[in-house]
């Protein structure tokens, strides 16, 4: 019985698809990913996908080449990845890879490793996909858009890279690789006459809600099918996630208008007026009926049907205690994921503390220590230190006397005779100065006087001269 219970889309059509190379990872305009062709009919990709932040990355493992993926780097998860059916490992080992040139471009790595192989090696790693850790505790699996089930074994191990995972609950993780597994081998296959021919492609719509902020959750989920010989066909179908009881199947033109605008995905045998109408009519049919919950099988006999309508009739009596016992069951697994949940972070929450302590004690121990250190070490260093300018001091000492002494001994003798005879020459000279002095305050006076009697003299002679001049003379008597 095929059940839906959570949303997925599924698209079948043609994936063209060049430009897949050698493990590099480069934005959508480049080309030259000629190892990946394989994956697309025609080997010409989708047009349309042109942002920036659109990377192709050819998923290489063991240096083959094992599926195509566009990733986005904006949303953290992959737009599609492009695949071929090959006959399925009988087990599948679950161990996550990722791609590191998609975070350092100058990486040599070209090809898928293991997330804890080169965790502290790759240049910000995670800044363009997602890792383990987006997804511990929020919820969510790593829900594979090229499931591991319909891969061989190299194939398969190759598929558990995060860049081929979106984030999905539980139960639509299951169904998802549950549903695509039937529609694939009971609906495509049977219908594509050359299995090689037969071109897969599944993809995701992101969303704004985002898991911790950063990996985005699909809208939708979607699964590409191309048969393209001998008779070229391809359909699509959309299931949305929030609506566990859509299933819609639409053209592919009606496919490309719910992308991003200026999408085309197909050419070749597999465009819409090239199609086989028969073929497409028939992978319907067959769609509808693991839609109903009947297998498909190649045979038209009418054992075959009736068989089916059996199936059909005790399918429904079946499915509402089957549908009881899931919710049960599914219950009953949350409940211990909450037990589990609820131990592990008491015991992380115990641990925490207990480290934190133990980290505390030993940093004081260490700072204590340290500190102890350096007061031993500086003090031998101190008094070395002391010691040294103590001789300094002496040093200095010694220079100041030698310097005196040479200045001493540098001083003219000339000069000092001259500098201690300065008294004595001093003190004699004060009689001989206080004479001169004298001597020629005396001459000043007597100066004076002379310069005065002269003054009178002349003024004298002056007026007996005029008197002799204008008065009469008489008689010698008068």
């Amino acid at each position: 019985e095929w059940t839906m219970k959570t949303s997925v889309v599924f698209l079948l059509c043609i994936s063209v698809f060049p430009g897949f190379s050698q493990g590099r990872v480069v934005g959508e305009g480049e080309t030259g990913f000629a190892e990946c062709n394989v994956f697309f009919p025609g080997q010409v990709p989708p047009e349309g996908f042109t942002e920036p932040f659109h990377v192709k990355i050819c998923q290489q493992y063991n240096k083959e080449p094992r599926f195509a993926t566009l990733y986005s780097t904006k949303d953290k998860i992959p737009l599609y990845s492009a695949f071929k059916f090959t006959k399925p490992a009988q087990s599948e080992e679950e161990n996550w890879l990722v791609e590191p040139q998609i975070d350092d471009p100058e990486s040599n790595l070209l090809e898928m490793v293991h997330e804890a192989d080169i965790s502290g090696t790759v240049a910000n790693l995670g800044a363009n996909q997602a890792l383990t850790s987006d997804y511990v505790g929020s919820g969510y699996e790593r829900g594979l858009l090229n499931p591991s089930l319909l891969n061989e074994e190299d194939f398969q191990v190759a598929t558990y890279t995060l860049t081929n995972a979106v984030p999905l609950s539980p139960a639509l993780s299951k169904s998802w690789h549950r549903d695509i597994g039937k529609v694939v081998e009971q609906a495509l296959i049977p219908h594509c006459s050359k299995t090689d021919h037969l071109y897969l492609l599944a993809g995701a719509i992101p969303s704004s809600d985002r898991v911790k902020g950063k990996v985005s959750v699909p809208e939708s989920l979607w699964l590409a099918a191309c048969c393209d010989a001998p008779e070229g066909w391809s359909l699509g179908l959309v299931k949305k996630i929030n609506d566990e009881n859509s299933l819609a199947d639409l053209t592919v033109r009606e496919l490309e208008k719910q992308l991003l605008p200026g999408v085309h995905l197909f050419k070749g045998s597999c465009v819409e007026d090239k199609q086989s109408q028969e073929k497409i009519e028939a992978v319907l049919q067959a769609v509808s009926q693991i839609r109903s919950g009947e297998q498909v099988g190649t045979s038209d006999n009418q054992e075959t049907k009736d068989s089916s309508w059996v199936r059909r009739v005790a399918g429904i009596i079946a499915t509402p205690f089957i549908k009881l016992l899931e919710l049960f069951i599914y219950i009953f697994v949350e409940l211990v994921k909450f037990v589990f949940y609820f131990l592990w972070l008491f015991v992380k929450r115990v641990l925490g503390t207990i480290l934190d302590g133990v980290y505390s004690l030993c940093n004081g121990m260490v700072s204590y220590l340290k500190a102890i250190s350096m007061v031993l070490i500086s003090i031998p260093y101190d008094v070395g230190r002391v010691i040294i300018n103590i001789f300094l001091g002496f040093l200095e000492i010694f220079r100041d006397m030698v310097s005196l002494t040479y200045r001493i001994l540098s001083i003219p003798v000339g000069f000092v005779l001259h500098l201690a005879a300065f008294p004595y020459h001093s003190i004699c000279a004060i009689p001989s100065v206080l004479k001169d002095m004298a001597t020629g305050i005396g001459g000043t006076f007597s100066l004076v006087i002379d310069a005065t009697a002269a003054i009178l003299h002349g003024f004298y002679y002056l007026a007996g001269h005029i008197v002799k001049r204008f008065v009469p003379k008489g008689s010698s008597d008068d």
